[in-house]
């Protein structure tokens, strides 16, 4: 599998935002959907969101309605746009395709640090 470069993240205040972008490649993206993660420090990694082929969107309950997951069809790159940012929310985010099981990925170094903190 290739590495999804993550861009887009930094450091904000609380109720601040942010917008990821995960690059896709190295898979069919016409198949496979795209799902979120992100590994708080000393936490185990979470999934938070995920977008299907056909636009269908899920959310983790701690971020439904601050967050949301969308795609630009014509650059084959996905978003994660932040809003409301809390400090709970600092982490590494990752981006991974739907066809791919986490534990079968191993390029996670290639996430975006968010770090939300007054």
């Amino acid at each position: 599998h290739e590495p999804l470069p993550v861009s887009g993240g930094g450091s904000v205040q609380p109720g601040g935002s942010l917008r990821l972008s995960c690059a896709g490649r190295g898979f069919d993206s016409s198949v496979c959907g795209m799902d979120w993660y992100r590994q708080a420090p000393g936490s185990s990694r979470e999934w938070i969101s995920s977008i299907d082929t056909q636009g269908v969107t899920n959310y983790l309950e701690a971020v439904k309605g601050r967050f949301t997951i969308s795609k630009d069809k014509t650059k084959d790159t996905w978003y994660l746009e932040m809003n409301n940012l809390k400090p709970e929310d600092t982490a590494i985010y990752s981006c991974l395709d739907g066809c791919t099981s986490p534990a079968d990925y191993v390029y996670w170094d290639q996430g975006a640090l968010v770090t939300v903190s007054s």
